[in-house]
């Protein structure tokens, strides 16, 4: 029974197929010769692209990953891994982080400047909820002073 409904729906497949490929051959051969010269016109002579360096120059282009030192990112609210809460280790802070990522590893960076390695996280997850650079730094000071540490 199945096979007999696959076999219609083919049939009907192809015959549509053979119907549309029709209708556009008719349709291509009743073009007006004025449209064809218009359509050459506006084509013109096929003349080669002038070559552009389609490039950022230099100042403006933006450093890969991997020419990066690191990159950071600040993270206002709690931080809720595996189900418990990030903390300081040192102060106890458990909000306003700044969360960097380093030579494949994630650190963690409280308000009081305390910093500790976040071994529950790795580049994938940074990269995952990092939105886009606004900023690179020549200094991890220059870096702290831009995101308001």
């Amino acid at each position: 029974m199945f096979n007999r409904t696959r076999r219609r729906q083919a049939a009907e497949h192809s015959d549509m197929h053979r119907q549309q490929v029709e209708l556009l051959a008719r349709l291509e051969s009743q073009m007006s010769p004025e449209v064809e010269r218009m359509q050459a016109e506006a084509h013109g002579p096929a003349e080669p692209d002038a070559l552009v360096d389609d490039f950022l120059p230099p100042e403006l282009r933006v450093m890969s990953h991997d020419q990066l030192d690191g990159r950071m990112m600040p993270w206002p609210q709690p931080l809720v891994l595996n189900g418990e809460m990030a903390t300081c280790t040192e102060c106890g802070a458990y909000r306003d982080w700044l969360i960097l990522s380093t030579r494949d590893q994630i650190w963690l960076r409280c308000r009081a400047g305390h910093q500790q390695h976040e071994t529950r996280l790795d580049t994938a997850w940074y990269n995952r909820h990092a939105g886009p650079a606004d900023a690179t730094h020549a200094t991890f000071e220059d870096c702290l002073r831009h995101l308001g540490h």
